[in-house]
């Protein structure tokens, strides 16, 4: 077997200094450095770990108990043996499948989200300032036209948180994934009872006839972020006047349900004679398009001042959005892939005439032509998998980070796409592999041997 070797130094002197002359070049002109520099270090660490895969390849390949069958033995050792084409494989591979794994799981779990849970689930109209005198007309209107539905009213004021524990939120060092809390005007309410689609996390819900100090009830992932806990005092600008009331117990709220949720939630008497404007839902999983259009004709034109949402236009809308990103995302990933599809097919042509003297000797020690493709296509079909499991581990780890960590939605793992993921690095590994192999089969020996 022919052993690679590396080119002589100056050609690797003048490659490092091409290739560190190029990242400073693509940072320096970048819009953004800091994006740049990051995007410089991910190729970097892409490159390292591939290689480490590639070496643990490798070394399980070195490792692995003696089998009987010869094609699978020679296949096991052309994984291992110097000059292997396992790190030019798993480098070429590695990356696009990750990349394509990352992406597409991310867009199959908006997907979910979008037209699963969260549209069966959703409300057909948010109605907006409604005006305390309106209510009841409005709510005998609505279940005129909807009898079916469920219609929701809360009560909603605006505030601006402004300190917690006494001390200015502006002065504070706020994490930033809580920051948007403290962003502008929120919206707040009062119940007495605990709201649908949450439920304690920490601490205890207020009596109906509570009349103590005021009280709130406090998002328990917006509150960790905070750094806040049962017992913390939180001021709030409303109406010009400052309101402090201490936080009384923590939810865990649904904000995917697109139900009616507020980050805080006050204890009736803290408003007691406010004014105020009321926030409805209604649902009804069963009315038409139609039915739907007549109810907003009808609201907006009895009440004007009031604002109608139909929910489903604005899902409609944002899925239209995320179709157009992910088709722009898919066809960054395409390029990706066919970049990484030449690569291979660079280095198992890099590898031609090593492997025609290995098939050359093989076939003279009395190897026949269909041994020695089952063990070219075992040896693909292993290094395929082996791709195909790396990109499958890093591309999920990198789309639930995202989903879960970044979006804050639930992150599922879709076995449709690892299906995928297996049947492309399947074929495209043992595919392009045994068109280069077949052509050194029909290799005569006598003028390799010479050559030997």
């Amino acid at each position: 077997f022919e052993a690679r070797r590396l080119p002589s130094w100056p050609y690797i002197l003048l490659a490092t200094l091409f290739m560190v002359a190029l990242a400073g070049l693509a940072i320096l002109t970048a819009y953004d450095r800091f994006i740049a520099v990051v995007f410089v270090g991910a190729i970097v660490f892409a490159f390292v770990v591939l290689r480490l895969v590639a070496a643990l390849i490798a070394w399980l390949a070195r490792r692995s108990p003696r089998v009987n069958s010869p094609a699978l033995r020679l296949a096991i050792g052309n994984i291992h043996r110097p000059g292997a084409l396992t790190p030019s494989v798993v480098l070429s591979l590695g990356l696009g499948l990750a990349l394509l794994v990352t992406l597409t799981l991310i867009d199959g779990n908006l997907r979910r989200q979008l037209t699963g849970r969260m549209n069966e689930g959703a409300p057909n109209f948010f109605f907006v300032d409604i005006q305390s005198a309106e209510v009841g007309a409005f709510r005998n209107l609505v279940q005129g036209q909807a009898p079916q539905g469920k219609l929701v009213e809360v009560p909603m004021l605006r505030g601006r948180i402004i300190a917690f524990n006494g001390e200015d939120v502006t002065k504070m060092n706020v994490p930033a994934a809580g920051r948007w809390v403290l962003n502008g005007d929120r919206g707040i309410t009062y119940a007495e009872n605990l709201p649908d689609n949450t439920a304690l996390a920490e601490g205890k819900w207020w009596d109906k006839d509570y009349s103590g100090e005021p009280l709130v009830s406090f998002s328990s992932e917006e509150a960790h972020e905070l750094g806040l806990k049962i017992g913390d005092k939180v001021t709030v600008n409303v109406l010009g006047r400052n309101i402090t009331a201490k936080i009384a117990n923590l939810r865990r709220v649904e904000w995917e349900s697109l139900s009616i949720n507020f980050v805080m939630v006050f204890s009736p008497n803290t408003f007691r004679g406010a004014p105020h404007a009321w926030l409805a839902t209604l649902t009804d999983p069963s009315s038409t398009p139609a039915e739907d259009a007549a109810i907003l004709k009808t609201v907006t034109n009895t009440y004007p001042t009031i604002t109608s949402v139909r929910v489903k236009d604005a899902i409609d809308i944002v899925n239209q959005l995320v179709a157009q990103l992910a088709t722009a995302i898919r066809a960054a990933a395409s390029v990706a892939l066919f970049a990484s599809i030449l690569v291979l097919a660079g280095a198992l042509a890099a590898g031609n005439r090593a492997r025609t003297h290995d098939a050359v000797v093989l076939k003279t020690l009395g190897a026949t032509r269909a041994m020695l493709i089952r063990a070219f296509s075992y040896e693909y079909l292993i290094l395929g998998l082996a791709t195909a499991i790396f990109a499958l581990i890093a591309g999920g780890v990198a789309a639930w980070f995202i989903v879960a960590r970044i979006m804050r939605l639930p992150s599922t793992f879709l076995p449709d796409v690892a299906g995928l993921t297996l049947v492309t690095a399947l074929v495209l590994t043992v595919g392009i592999g045994l068109i280069g192999t077949w052509r050194i089969l029909g290799q005569k020996a006598a003028p390799v041997l010479r050559e030997l």
